[in-house]
């Protein structure tokens, strides 16, 4: 995992629009070590194809491991789930004494660490890769457990000094002899008034009650509490108790000033073990991540990526993750798609419904997905690095500052122009579709021209077909309809509900591309679908003469 330079592969709405930020959030993290590392991964560039190609070894090795291993990577996540973050804590105890709890949290801790060892070594068999092993911290749990009783709760225990034990055993004498005391008290009010108190040499009585009077003139009681039926009243405490209460507040005073050195020095043995706790929580946070990492990888039926050196993204049957998600979520299967990209401009084209905005997204996921390290949704993939992508799509937040649709593409446009470098790569959703046809199609052929020029990998979708008869501009196109069975489709579209149209012709839908080889080939899927939907059959027609140039 690189976490090198401040250099930015994508800004925060490509992350966003392409997928990763779905994948990031997906992850099952279970540490907030895990969590704090995963937010600050950082992309592999062009020149670090080997480093990333021995993360993705590590991470190959650790698929087959939660394969194979299937309880015993639960046994961690549930450990996992009990790791609190102390950092703060170890790093205080360098200089100020930790309380109880905090030094309650740093056993609990030490615990967990303890309990990950155990499940890593079996027969002297490490059963984990060896970079996640922890080191033993025994030594200090014993500081904080001098018992050895490895139970998960924290007080300051009599073994931590004889002073302490010393203490607690002549406050414990105290409060027997003041209870002595009492309980004579208790008998003698008993014998002299009839009057009972309880085990807390206490009584609670109704204020209608004949005895009430009786135990408002007891000299040895109080009055602790009433309302306006009923009162409570206490044993007064007399000379011998305040004696020795005072002896007990004295001793206090003592137990609290040990066991403060106590803490003191449980904070300083923390502190002198700081190194070696702060390495042990990365070790967490990394295995947290990349058992993460694999088992999104294992449930997504995603695979590790071919790096090459050439400046390309090719994929084959590739799956945009977060589409994928919510159609199956629907009960319904994503059409996988293929694509091949180089330097230079490739074009799709094809009808609004044909998903052409989720294979420009898919392109995106995949080579930022590979760059941060992830395998990818798809069957293969070989991905040449980038030093720069930024995807262009219609922007809400440039629209609620006052632009046009048109004004906030150019804004975004200019942002993409800037920025690009050597081996950049542009995902670019119908531009200049904002404005009239006209100009859109001089923007969108000029645009074409100038990036054909570029060292970029620049992916376009478009309605403007004309668009892709620059020379040397690949033109994909979505397949769309072209097999449908028109007969079943009309059948259903025929019985079928308004608000179930378009679905049942969604499911007709191809959403493979091809590449167009004949410039002179028109798509009609837009007509296919404005006839099924029952636009009249005269405006059909006449668009369809319109295409002919007739």
């Amino acid at each position: 995992m690189i976490m090198g330079s401040n250099r930015r592969l994508a800004n925060v709405k490509t992350r966003r629009e392409v997928g990763l930020d779905y994948v990031m959030q997906s992850i099952d993290l279970n540490t907030p070590f895990g969590k704090t590392q995963l937010k600050g991964i950082k992309p592999y560039y062009p020149g670090q194809e080997d480093e990333l190609k021995a993360e993705f070894d590590k991470m190959e090795q650790m698929v087959e491991f939660v394969k194979n291993n299937g309880k015993f990577v639960n046994q961690i996540q549930e450990l996992f789930m009990e790791v609190k973050d102390v950092s703060y804590s170890i790093d205080r105890a360098e200089n100020q004494t930790l309380s109880v709890v905090e030094i309650y949290e740093i056993k609990s801790l030490l615990l967990s660490m303890r309990r990950l060892r155990q499940l890593s070594v079996k027969e002297d068999e490490l059963l984990i890769p060896e970079e996640y092993l922890l080191e033993d911290t025994t030594d200090l749990l014993d500081v904080l457990d001098p018992r050895k009783d490895r139970i998960n709760t924290f007080y300051i225990y009599d073994e931590f000094s004889e002073l302490i034990r010393e203490l607690r055993g002549k406050k414990r004498e105290l409060e027997i002899a003041i209870r002595k005391e009492q309980k004579v008290r208790r008998e003698e009010i008993k014998r002299q008034y009839g009057i009972m108190l309880t085990p807390k040499f206490d009584i609670s009585i109704s204020k209608n009650s004949k005895d009430f009077e009786k135990i408002q003139s007891i000299e040895d009681l109080e009055m602790v509490d009433q309302d306006y039926m009923s009162a409570t009243f206490q044993l007064k405490a007399n000379d011998v108790v305040y004696g020795y209460m005072k002896q007990m507040d004295e001793l206090v005073v003592q137990m609290d000033e040990e066991e403060e050195r106590i803490r003191k020095e449980i904070s300083l043995e923390i502190s002198g073990h700081a190194d070696v706790l702060n390495r042990n929580c990365e070790k967490i946070g990394a295995l947290d991540v990349a058992l993460g990492k694999a088992l999104f990888a294992i449930e997504h039926s995603c695979t590790r990526p071919e790096i090459v050196s050439e400046h390309i993204l090719e994929i084959e049957d590739g799956r945009n993750l977060q589409v994928e998600d919510i159609l199956k979520a629907r009960g319904k299967e994503y059409c996988p798609v293929s694509i091949s990209l180089k330097q230079g401009v490739t074009c799709i084209t094809g009808a609004n419904m044909g998903g052409k905005t989720i294979s420009l997204k898919l392109s995106g996921q995949v080579m930022i997905l590979t760059q941060y390290g992830f395998f990818v949704p798809a069957k293969k993939a070989r991905v040449g690095l980038s030093n720069y992508m930024q995807i262009l799509v219609g922007d809400s937040q440039s629209i609620e500052r006052g632009l046009s649709t048109f004004g906030s593409e150019m804004e975004e446009l200019k942002f993409m122009l800037d920025n690009s470098v050597d081996r950049t790569l542009l995902l670019i959703d119908e531009i200049a579709s904002g404005t009239n046809p006209i100009e859109g199609l001089a923007l969108s052929k000029s645009l074409v021209d100038y990036l054909i020029k570029k060292p970029y990998i620049a992916l376009m979708t478009t309605h403007f077909e004309t668009v892709t008869e620059t020379e040397g501009v690949v033109n994909m196109q979505v397949r769309g309809l072209a097999d449908a069975n028109f007969t079943l489709l009309n059948r259903e579209i025929q019985y079928a509900k308004k608000s179930e149209r378009i679905n049942i012709i969604s499911k007709y839908m191809d959403y493979r591309l091809y590449r167009v080889e004949n410039q002179g080939e028109v798509p009609k899927d837009a007509l296919n679908i404005a006839k099924m939907l029952g636009i009249s059959s005269e405006i059909i027609e006449g668009a369809q003469k319109y295409i002919k140039g007739e």
